[in-house]
């Protein structure tokens, strides 16, 4: 299992420095293909609108084939996105390859959680799947720096590379280490829709959505507004992705400890409120370096913070249909990504300055916490119904 495991975790390292890796070689990107930073924050968009194509596409599929053969399928596709945007110059392809860089994203991470839960001993399959996860974080603490460093020393397109050729060894320890299991249940299906028809999984989606949208629309620009606003030089941007990448590492960490003690509604919605916080802190002070450095740690811890008790938020309210929920859970997620890196490149093209970028982040990130307190406030005027 532990192979197993091992093999998966790299799966998401790659699909972690695919997903984060553009944010730290942006202006790179731009000036080589003769496009604004803008139009090249819309690639962050292109992968996410993957994201949210594949996973459902497979869900529909996935019964038809072994999960081993599915798994080397989504990172066969991972290698095809990432080395055609590696040697794509023109605006279109560079979309196309970003939106199939994305498309298995989702469902790696789905094929991924069902093949540890048959494999994994009882009492076991959440720290099973913690494994796998942990190569995303991983990836934003060296991956991403490596990246960003990669990108600033020589060419954007060396990270790319880098990355397909990374997802290329990742098809051999899945042919090597993962075992041939198939998911065969033909009913599950149309059985996990039921729970879409209560209002909470849907704020809880929602949830998701705004809170993922929120950091995006300011961490999707986080080189420029680094050098732009704050005034670090380029040399700095490995350092500063590095920290980014440690805050997720540690926000994800701290709200697992804190899990045991609050409810997962209250970890999210006072994650939330943080975020917005430090956002509008960084909009007053992200000309002090030290500041936009805190604040910047906040948003990125507070991003991976909120994963677990969303998590949990949306298998307590998915009963019958947890698989579709943490597929929907997923989609959500990268949905906001597009958003966010949409709404932070639009203060751009409206001609506001760098730091503007972190208004419309901190009203995602307040409407991602609303949503938390209307799901809390529904599911105690239903808890009064049933007592009454």
């Amino acid at each position: 299992m532990k192979k197993t495991v091992f093999s998966l975790a790299l799966g998401t390292f790659g699909l972690g420095m695919a997903e984060f890796g553009i944010m730290g070689v942006l202006t790179e990107l731009a000036h080589d293909t003769g496009i604004t930073i803008p139009s090249a924050g819309n690639m962050i968009s292109f992968y996410a609108f993957g994201v949210v194509i594949g996973a459902p596409i497979m869900a529909l599929f996935s019964g038809r084939f072994s999960l081993k053969h599915i798994l080397l399928f989504l990172v066969t596709l991972c290698v095809t996105g990432n080395a055609l945007f590696t040697f794509s110059s023109s605006y279109p392809m560079l979309a196309l390859a970003r939106l199939i860089s994305g498309f298995p994203h989702g469902a790696f991470f789905g094929v991924g959680a069902i093949i540890l839960s048959k494999i994994a001993p009882p009492g076991k399959v959440t720290l099973a799947v913690a494994g796998m996860v942990s190569g995303m974080t991983v990836a934003n603490l060296i991956g991403v720096p490596l990246g960003t460093w990669l990108g600033h020393t020589y060419s954007w397109r060396y990270t790319f590379f880098l990355i397909a050729a990374f997802d290329a060894l990742v098809i051999l320890s899945v042919l090597l280490w993962v075992p041939p299991l198939s998911d065969k249940s033909e009913t599950r299906l149309a059985e996990q829709f039921h729970f879409l028809k209560k209002p909470e999984p849907w704020l809880i989606f929602a949830a998701t959505m705004f809170g993922n949208a929120g950091v995006f629309a300011w961490f999707s620009f986080v080189k420029p507004f680094m050098l732009n606003v704050s005034g670090f030089s380029e040399g700095f941007m490995t350092a500063i992705m590095m920290l980014m990448g440690l805050g997720m590492v540690l926000g994800n960490i701290v709200s697992g400890r804190l899990s045991g003690r609050f409810s997962p509604l209250r970890i999210a919605a006072t994650t939330d409120l943080l975020i917005v916080l430090s956002l509008l802190l960084l909009f007053a002070f992200g000309e002090h370096q030290g500041a936009s450095l805190v604040m910047g740690f906040l948003c990125c811890a507070g991003l991976f913070a909120l994963s677990a008790p969303l998590q949990i938020l949306l298998l307590q309210n998915a009963k019958g249909g947890e698989m579709l929920g943490a597929a929907g859970g997923q989609m959500a997620f990268n949905l906001g990504s597009a958003i966010g890196a949409y709404f932070g490149g639009m203060m751009i093209t409206l001609g506001f300055s760098w730091s503007y970028v972190t208004l419309p982040a901190a009203l995602l990130s307040f409407a991602a916490m609303s949503s938390l307190l209307f799901y809390g406030h529904t599911k105690a005027k239903r808890a009064q119904t049933a007592l009454a």
